[in-house]
């Protein structure tokens, strides 16, 4: 029986590859043994199958960005149900057109941002790319949320107009937002830096009482669509590659 050696080193003997280069390939998951895709060079082998994926590149790989479809119940941020434990390769969304080839290191220190109350639903982000993260937490008050809330009760004479502007929250004036029915108890906020709390406290305001929140977009990014219609609760996509909030 042969010792066992490096991952890393046997690819490199088998194809003929720098070591650097071997392990490049083994980290973005061109490689398997017997069968099944390992990505840590380190990996101890011995006479098991190696193989090279045929369309294997030596290409960069970026820092994953997850859009994951929150069920309420879950705590977005901090909490003892983390939202971020539902983000398994099992629970990948089927229609995810991001052409992301899914790796073990993708699930690897994702950071969860943006704030969503635990009795909401809807889009949220975890992400492992520094860019993003200055975005979405330094840009925070500058992007733009779609919501869409449902409602019961009679709302104020002028509660849609005092929705959109007229507001306080926590000891702060709200600024402007856009507030709409989309029928006869959904109401749309397009609307800049929510906190937790806000939107049922807006409404309580004039008069209504929530039942349901759902993040439907956050700036340019929205839940998206499939074959099947919106990706569902308890999956998630990949951001495509260029795509920005």
């Amino acid at each position: 029986m042969s010792a066992l050696v490096r991952l890393a080193q046997r690819v490199a003997e088998l194809f003929g590859l720098s070591r650097q280069e071997a392990e490049q390939f083994i980290r973005n998951g061109w490689v398997s043994v017997d069968g099944d895709v390992v990505e840590r060079p380190q990996h101890r082998v011995d006479a098991e199958r190696i193989e090279l994926d045929p369309d294997a590149r030596l290409e960069k790989i970026e820092p994953a960005t997850i859009l994951l479809h929150k069920p309420p119940g879950f705590d977005a941020i901090d909490g003892p149900r983390p939202a971020a434990a539902l983000v398994t390769p099992a629970t990948r969304w089927n229609d995810d057109p991001s052409g992301v080839r899914l790796l073990q290191r993708h699930f690897h220190r994702l950071t969860p941002l943006v704030p969503l109350d635990a009795g909401a639903s809807g889009l949220m982000v975890l992400t492992q790319d520094g860019r993003v993260w200055r975005r979405l937490v330094e840009d925070a008050a500058l992007i733009e949320h779609e919501y869409v809330v449902e409602v019961r009760g009679r709302i104020a004479p002028d509660g849609l107009e005092r929705l959109g502007h007229g507001l306080a929250f926590d000891g702060r004036i709200l600024p402007p937002c856009k507030a709409s029915w989309q029928n006869e108890t959904r109401l749309r906020f397009a609307i800049k830096d929510v906190r937790e709390g806000q939107l049922r406290g807006m409404c309580a305001q004039v008069g209504l009482e929530v039942v349901s929140i759902r993040r439907l977009r956050i700036g340019r990014i929205g839940l998206g669509k499939g074959a099947d219609g919106a990706m569902p609760a308890g999956a998630w996509r990949y951001l495509p590659v260029g795509e920005k909030f």
